[in-house]
């Protein structure tokens, strides 16, 4: 006997049911109405839609740089960097490829299957959800946006409630440049996007926390709703003795205290080996000090560092560090905190025990754990005895050193002598694995996430082939079967 499912099928809405009860039902159908005529346009009609995309964002830089500024103080330069170029590059390498990711793909023939041609065809998967998160409010609901345009979708774009300045941008954005049976962008907080998700979305593209992608994850299994989860974990960057130390500092300052530590791909703790400990920390706090504080004036007086994003995420974070600090946990740098301007200097963390909150929790702030090793066999060890991140950092200048952590570690991407800047790769995938995401996005790897690859096959009219083995299963034929087993 089969075994039964938990609740009996009839308990379960359907589509259509779910679609009337809703209160985005309507919304929502005229979305999907609108898909054949998506599904039926070429080349030219989605590269015009980029292109429409890519004017309204250098035509706006200005009022990106103002929504950015008026949610959590983010410096023009990092907009310019994080949220307006990455999104752009996005946009053109996609128009660039697009008509070779359309095209349907030629695929090889066995011997068995003599006479048949066959073929890849992608097509659009239909009308599509993305849920964007806080951290980088434009450019992760913008890159999405590309990929589920290019592929071909009617798009629902769910903004953080968080940050309200980009959020009303982006709806300026969407009404501007789309139909709203095309794209529409509907704001609001968990209750809008807990009834966004209870419908029959052909895919789902999540950016957020590991326990809220679950929720996400859950709903989507009640229409078997496609799924692309890009979610967070605690990231690690290894440091070994080999490394060119100045270099190394640098480079972790920049990816660890960008827009404040508030990125998914920031470095979460440093595993540095314990003969060059002292030096690195040295060449931390100077790297530190030359980005933040280059004339004297305090780096709470930077214009080149963001604030955490609200009073709730300032809290957290200022927990997490005096909980740190009680359980012995050393300041080696930083440590100053404002409630008042949601401010928390970049700060180092030595000497901090097992059990800390700041080594358990992702950190998502300018907090930065930095614990020694002595051989490389205890840093695979303590990584992989943890969830998967997201992302590995390796600053080493052994080959040797290198191909063993990243062959000995699993994580959604990884960076060799550098850090984040793989996520704004157009060519790599990226994405997570296991508690770290689902699913890949960015370039082809986006494309396909919001397309369906459909399978051809072809066969001539009138060919044997195959028909030589059908029914009944005579003597004769299973020998051509047996022949089939052992040769074919």
């Amino acid at each position: 006997m089969p075994e039964t499912v938990a609740a009996p099928l009839e308990s379960l809405a359907s589509p259509t049911q779910a679609i009337a009860a809703n209160r985005y039902g309507a919304a929502f159908e005229a979305l999907r109405q609108r898909t054949p005529a998506l599904r039926q346009e070429g080349v030219a009609a989605r590269r015009a839609r980029l292109q429409k995309l890519g004017d309204w964002l250098h035509a706006h830089r200005q009022d990106i740089h103002q929504a950015l500024l008026a949610d959590f103080r983010k410096p023009a330069a990092e907009t310019d960097l994080t949220e307006i170029w990455t999104s752009l590059v996005e946009l053109k390498h996609t128009s660039r490829h697009l008509k070779k990711w359309m095209a349907p793909r030629p695929v090889g023939t066995s011997m068995a299957l003599l006479g048949t041609r066959a073929w890849v065809q992608v097509e659009p998967k239909g009308v599509v959800l993305i849920i964007a998160p806080w951290n980088y409010p434009f450019y992760l609901a913008v890159g999405p946006l590309i990929s589920a345009l290019a592929a071909g979708n009617a798009v629902v774009i769910k903004p953080a409630e968080q940050t309200p300045a980009t959020s009303a941008l982006l709806q300026k954005m969407c009404e501007d440049l789309f139909r709203p049976d095309e794209v529409l962008l509907l704001q609001g907080d968990k209750e809008v996007a807990t009834e966004l998700l209870k419908l029959p979305w052909d895919h789902i593209f999540f950016t957020g926390s590991p326990e809220v992608g679950k929720i996400v994850m859950r709903a989507a299994a009640q229409h078997l709703s496609g799924l692309t989860l890009e979610l967070g974990g605690k990231n690690p960057a290894v440091v070994d003795e080999t490394a060119n130390l100045r270099d190394a500092a640098e480079k972790i300052v920049w990816g660890k205290f960008l827009n404040n530590g508030q990125t998914c791909v920031a470095p979460d703790y440093l595993l540095v080996q314990e003969s060059v400990q002292p030096a690195l920390l040295r060449e931390l706090t100077a790297a530190i000090q030359r980005a933040y504080n280059p004339t004297g004036a305090g780096i709470e007086r930077s214009e080149s560092l963001a604030r955490i994003v609200n009073q709730h995420h300032f809290a957290r974070l200022a927990g997490l560090l005096e909980d740190a600090q009680t359980r012995g946990a050393t300041v080696a740098a930083g440590g100053t905190v404002d409630a008042l301007q949601n401010y928390i200097e970049p700060t180092l963390l030595t000497n901090v025990p097992a059990g800390a909150r700041v080594l358990e929790e992702e950190i998502f702030g300018p907090l930065l754990p930095v614990l020694t090793f002595k051989t490389l066999p205890e840093t695979t060890a303590y990584i992989n005895a943890r969830l998967k991140p997201l992302a590995q950092y390796v600053f080493s200048t052994s080959a040797d050193n290198r191909r063993y952590l990243l062959e000995n570690v699993s994580a959604g991407g990884a960076g060799v002598n550098e850090t984040v800047l793989h996520f704004a790769h157009p060519e790599l995938p990226t994405g997570g694995v296991g508690n770290s995401g689902l699913g890949k996005a960015h370039g082809h790897s986006g494309f396909l996430a919001f397309s369906n690859e459909k399978g051809v096959l072809r066969q001539r009219v009138g060919f044997t082939g195959i028909k030589a083995m059908y029914p009944p299963y005579t003597g004769k034929v299973q020998r051509l079967i047996d022949w089939l087993v052992k040769y074919l």
